[in-house]
């Protein structure tokens, strides 16, 4: 059954040949197999090889020795895995195998030095770490194109997202889950509109222009971004100027936020809920979230900033294509109407469903942990079932953080004008003040009690 939306038709190839759903399978398999290996008996955990803690490098070298056989199997699974969905997604297999390669070597040996003994000591976790490399690299030397089909930013950070669900208990989710969306909405609203009238009214934005930055800070960066422009119709100028602007603003405050929060003194699941309430970009929030160093904090992120943010993706994109038919476009009643249907399913439409993987991944591993008492959970399930997932999740997040960094310009971002530039950054002005007094007072207790 076919949906006209957005003058695109929907079709069931989609869930075989969209990136969303591509993250969801990925996930979602990898954790019915680490169920499936546990009640068998065995474990995930030989296969989820990490690099061990060392401060020698003999140690390393000891460690390899052991297991360099399942570091093979874990490439040749992910390699395959990834490769093939990418192909089916329509990219160039000879172009994509060798720079995985490449991303896959670059970040073990990222993963190892951010094991290292000093590095901990200094919180270079390994998504932090792997974003500086890839910065580094990225604007002193230049990437060949061909490595470009191996760049897959967004693919790699929606799987680790879904595996994310299978270590977030549901009841977690219950109960900060509204909190999580009225945060979220107070932000959204308050930065989205700053953003607005001050581009239109202050710098003389075109309507569509502000629409795009208002969104792609008050929400989601570049998905943000994306969705509103093709809701409201903009200018695909528009579009990669925000999405411009988001980035340079993502990677400031990257270095930012945990930097504030440790000088705060704020605890983990607070220092999660105010990044993930002032971060512009899923990915450079996992990254801020991950160098504080505790798990908490990457869940606090994670209710903040899927459950709570990523939902106005949508519901942004439904109410600007509404705003955008009858108020900024000049067409018959037939038109309008015509348009207006459209704009109802872009709530589906436009709205991220690798979030609904993460969903299911949570119900799945709730359900399964239901069973278990709290000490066995502690005992038995965690360090046998969840501790591979989240190891394999690690993995997919310093691809992430890798990727960002080989693909951002400091050149490029610096190409646009300093108008949207500084209507943007009224919101950083509004949005940053505005989620440390909601995470760190009027929220507090909630956000705290994450551990």
């Amino acid at each position: 059954m076919n949906a006209e939306i957005s003058g695109e038709k929907w079709q069931w190839s989609e869930l075989w040949k969209k990136e969303d759903w591509w993250a969801i399978w990925m996930g979602l398999g990898i954790v019915l197999v680490a169920i499936i290996f546990y009640f068998s008996g065995s474990s995930l955990k030989p296969l989820a090889v990490m690099p061990p803690k060392w401060l020698g490098f003999g140690t390393v070298i000891d460690h390899f020795g052991a297991t360099w056989g399942w570091y093979l199997l874990l490439f040749f699974i992910f390699m395959v895995i990834f490769s093939v969905s990418s192909r089916i997604m329509g990219f160039n297999l000879k172009e994509y195998i060798p720079g995985f390669i490449l991303i896959f070597l670059g970040s073990l040996i990222i993963l190892v030095f951010s094991k290292w003994k000093y590095a901990s000591e200094y919180n270079l976790e390994s998504p932090l770490v792997a974003l500086l490399v890839g910065l580094i690299i990225g604007n002193s030397a230049r990437i060949p194109k061909w490595l470009n089909a191996s760049l897959r930013t967004e693919y790699y950070i929606k799987t680790g997202i879904v595996l994310l669900g299978a270590t977030l208990p549901l009841t977690l989710i219950i109960d900060a889950g509204p909190i999580a969306f009225l945060q979220a909405t107070i932000v959204s609203i308050a930065t989205f509109l700053t953003i607005w009238f001050v581009g239109v009214k202050v710098f003389k934005l075109d309507k569509r222009f502000a629409a795009v930055i208002g969104g792609a800070g008050s929400v989601c960066g570049v998905s943000a971004a994306i969705a509103i422009g093709g809701a409201i119709k903009a200018k695909k100028d528009y579009v990669a100027i925000g999405i411009s602007i988001v980035s340079l603003w993502a990677i400031v405050m990257i270095f930012v936020l945990p930097f504030a929060c440790r000088i705060l003194g704020l605890p983990a699941g607070v220092s999660g809920a105010w990044i993930g309430t002032s971060e512009f970009a899923d990915a450079a929030g996992f990254a801020a979230a991950a160098s504080i160093g505790h798990e908490a904090a990457i869940q606090s992120y994670t209710l903040m900033k899927v459950i709570g943010r990523d939902i106005w993706i949508g519901l942004w994109s439904f109410f600007l294509a509404i705003i955008a038919c009858y108020y900024w476009e000049v067409s018959s009643d037939q038109e309008g109407g015509m348009k207006s249907s459209r704009a109802i399913k872009e709530v589906w439409f436009r709205f991220p469903k690798f979030v609904i993987g993460f969903f299911a991944a949570c119900i799945i591993m709730s359900f399964v942990a239901s069973g278990f008492s709290s000490s066995d959970f502690s005992t038995i399930l965690k360090p046998k079932l969840i501790a591979p997932i989240k190891d394999l999740r690690t993995w997919t997040f310093v691809f992430t953080f890798l990727c960002i960094g080989l693909t951002t310009r400091f050149k490029e971002l610096l190409k646009f004008g300093w108008k949207p530039f500084n209507a943007f950054t009224f919101g950083v002005i509004i949005n940053v003040p505005l989620g440390y007094i909601l995470s760190t007072i009027i929220f507090r207790d909630y956000w705290a009690a994450i551990k």
